[in-house]
């Protein structure tokens, strides 16, 4: 009654904050920057972000969360507290309520880490919630009706499969590949093909000018790195072929999963599914030619959601508008 409702989409690379009443406030980098000769935080989020890759040796930018789950409980438990601050303000006189979006696959381990991380940062009532459960709610599909709904989410360190009818998960897999995957496939192919080294933000420029699953045709980009012969400053000219040979096995990995998950769906929801197709979120299902690539290998119709990077967030907010009527899709909770 006197606290905030807030929603969190708790990514790999990106965190959005959805506030009750206010929609989405904030979408940041799930990144923290640490001095490292007094163990202090210097920088979270954008900030942070931007120092990747530009540091001096006693400042360290790090992901706190790796594929989906906390890989520095400490670091979570600060970024989680510092950016709900930011979203609802300080000075609460009550502690808010919290929805949080987590991977299908989740253990139990990993998520007595999340809930403890979010009741010690600053949450009076800590709920989780799949990702994949939440952007088919955010995306408008009617979890509700016996019928199914198959969603795959792309995040950054997780792909998410689940087909879904009468608010429950009838076969879910959740996968350890995302769009860092990609990044570090790229980083990695253009390391072996041209002898150069790039960073990470240089791999995600590259993914998004001319990364493809399917490709038709060849695109180029000229991007700058560091020669692995000389040492010295270099440019080269990438081909989107040569980034579509980088991501193949990543992206293969999800295409047989997505077959593997069909292959075991009841077969009335195979036929609901045929008819409603297969909605893609997050920001993996923005890669060019991803959707072709998977009707081609399913036979079955591939859409991309109108939000699909802003879908879990947003879907964790229209549960907290209807709490007690979306009770039964919720995870596990914690009360302080």
């Amino acid at each position: 009654m006197f606290g905030t409702d807030v929603g969190i989409d708790l990514g790999t690379i990106n965190m959005l904050v959805f506030v009750k009443g206010k929609g989405i406030v904030l979408q940041e980098p799930s990144v923290v920057a640490m001095d490292l000769n007094n163990n202090k935080i210097c920088a979270m989020g954008e900030d942070a972000r931007r120092m990747i890759g530009r540091t001096p040796g006693n400042i360290q930018a790090i992901r706190p969360l790796s594929e989906g789950v906390i890989a520095d409980y400490q670091l979570t438990e600060s970024i989680i507290k510092y950016f709900i601050g930011r979203a609802i303000g300080k000075r609460q006189l009550f502690k808010p309520r919290v929805v949080i979006c987590v991977p299908s696959g989740i253990t139990e381990v990993e998520k007595r880490a999340v809930l403890d991380a979010a009741v010690n940062s600053v949450a009076k009532e800590v709920f989780l919630i799949s990702e994949p459960m939440a952007a088919a709610i955010g995306c408008g599909l009617d979890i509700r009706v016996p019928s199914a709904n198959m969603i795959v989410d792309i995040g950054g360190g997780t792909t998410d499969i689940a087909v879904i009818s009468l608010k429950g998960e009838v076969v879910s897999q959740s996968l350890r590949v995302g769009g860092s995957h990609f990044e570090e496939a790229i980083i990695r192919h253009i390391k072996r093909a041209y002898n150069v080294a790039i960073g990470e933000r240089t791999a995600e420029e590259i993914k998004i000018h001319i990364g493809t699953a399917y490709p038709t045709e060849n695109k180029y980009l000229g991007i700058r790195g560091r020669s692995l012969v000389t040492g010295l400053p270099c440019n080269i000219d990438l081909s989107s072929r040569d980034v579509f040979d980088s991501l193949e096995e990543s992206i293969n990995s999800i295409v047989d999963a997505i077959k593997s998950v069909l292959e075991v769906t009841p077969p009335e929801l195979a036929a609901d599914i045929v008819g409603k197709g297969i909605v893609l979120t997050g920001g993996g299902a923005l890669l060019d030619g991803l959707p072709d690539l998977i009707h081609y290998e399913t036979q079955v119709p591939v859409y991309v959601a109108n939000n699909p990077l802003t879908c879990v967030a947003e879907g964790c907010g229209l549960v907290l508008e209807m709490l007690d009527e979306f009770q039964d899709v919720l995870k596990s909770s914690a009360v302080v």
